[in-house]
């Protein structure tokens, strides 16, 4: 296992908020760090973390929260579920370390991270976090039930042909039908990345200092 995530900032007084980033399949947290800076710059106040998936990728480059060696649909959420305990673990750590409470905390994913904080989200209870942005992602399988308190926004570009954007929209119609806060942004011409308007989307969801509750 690895834990090099990087902490991005960590205010000096009580922090207003807790940001925790999740990268990639086969990234690291640097990947994400650019994101969690813009946000810091914004939110002097903000702890700001780029959160490391904590297995070696098995392709050789990078981390990862789950294998995706022989990934299938129908394997898919059996993994994700297995690997989401140490996820939640991560994510109530960081609340921990920054004495911020869920109702303060917004998870942004992309790819595998954006799957993993989706799912972080499913399933009933209070939410963990709530808000979850999630870039070039999808659900493992659609959930019956969403937690409680949760807001969820979703990004993707419009030619991603490694997470296709139909995940994104099929999402933001069932969680829409289910009552939950949804919205979605679609970016003409962008594949499976984050550019500077998927940036400028990320940015208007993180809630200001003078919005938080």
């Amino acid at each position: 296992m690895s834990d090099a995530s990087l902490v991005v900032q960590r205010p000096t007084t009580q922090a207003s908020q807790l940001v925790l980033l999740f990268h990639g399949f086969g990234s690291t947290p640097s990947n994400m760090a650019g994101v969690g800076r813009q946000i810091a710059a914004i939110d002097a106040k903000a702890f700001v973390v780029s959160v490391a998936a904590p297995y070696r990728s098995d392709l050789g480059q990078g981390l990862q929260w789950i294998s995706v060696t022989g990934l299938t649909e129908g394997n898919r959420p059996e993994r994700v579920a297995a690997a989401l305990p140490l996820f939640v673990e991560t994510i109530r750590r960081w609340q921990s370390d920054a004495n911020v409470p869920p109702e303060a905390t917004t998870l942004i994913g992309f790819s595998q991270g954006a799957i993993m904080a989706l799912e972080s989200a499913a399933g009933g209870g209070s939410a963990i976090a709530a808000r979850v942005i999630a870039v070039s992602g999808r659900f493992a399988r659609l959930p019956e039930l969403m937690a409680s308190g949760v807001t969820v926004h979703l990004v993707h570009g419009d030619e991603d042909t490694v997470m296709v954007p139909a995940h994104s929209i099929e999402a933001l119609a069932h969680l829409a039908k289910a009552g939950v806060p949804t919205s979605i942004d679609v970016v003409p011409g962008l594949g499976h990345g984050i550019d500077g308007r998927v940036l400028g989307h990320i940015l208007n969801r993180v809630p200001a200092p003078a919005r938080l509750p």
